[in-house]
């Protein structure tokens, strides 16, 4: 005597794929043929979106890191270039203090007759001291101008008289420096007064 149930043992085919990666889980729906088969084409073509999707994101990210790169190594740039502006104004600054030291000795060293009265040894100390800020600037990269005997330059000098003179070679030339001028590797931070020959043939 038969109960009359029936039991079907056959394994049925799941119509559902899962693949995994480390970020995402992407569910694919894959087609049945009518032999139990999978549809390749039909795989393929997600596979293909996927991919193409996954290297847009990784141009995008690319793209923005390159650029955040490139705007950090500007801002390194223009850091580097305030520091050694900061530093040379920070030099011109210290050169002006010591020009205005410099031209008190080299105002006592015009009057050539009364500094020989001077001490010698005194004397010889303070010619000292003179040559030291001198020596100080230099390793600073501030240079003195001394023009005597050169032709007048406006871009270079400043004059502050015209001499006549009666040889025409001098016209032109700079007869007397009134103050040295000083520059800071290649900025004039002051021009040299000076006063210049000027020839007149009337």
């Amino acid at each position: 005597m038969g109960w009359g149930l029936k039991f079907d043992f056959r394994p049925k085919i799941s119509k559902m794929t899962t693949m995994q990666n480390e970020n995402d889980d992407v569910i694919f729906d894959e087609n049945i043929d009518e032999d139990g088969g999978h549809d390749d084409g039909a795989l393929i073509k997600k596979l293909r979106l996927k991919i193409k999707e996954l290297e847009e994101k990784n141009l995008e990210y690319l793209t923005g890191w390159q650029k955040e790169r490139a705007d950090s190594i500007n801002l390194k740039k223009r850091l580097e270039e305030e520091k050694k502006e900061f530093a040379k104004f920070a030099k011109e600054d210290i050169a002006t203090e010591i020009m205005t030291v410099l031209d008190s000795f080299d105002s006592a060293f015009k009057n050539k007759e009364a500094w020989e009265k001077v001490d010698e040894n005194w004397r010889r100390g303070v010619e000292y001291i003179h040559s030291q800020l001198i020596n100080v600037l230099g390793n600073h990269g501030v240079s003195v101008i001394n023009p005597l005997g050169e032709q007048f330059d406006p871009n270079r000098d400043e004059a502050i008289e015209n001499v006549a003179v009666e040889d025409k070679k001098e016209d032109g030339k700079i007869l007397e420096v009134l103050n040295v001028g000083y520059a800071l590797q290649n900025k004039i931070i002051r021009a040299p007064k000076v006063k210049v020959g000027k020839f007149s043939s009337q």
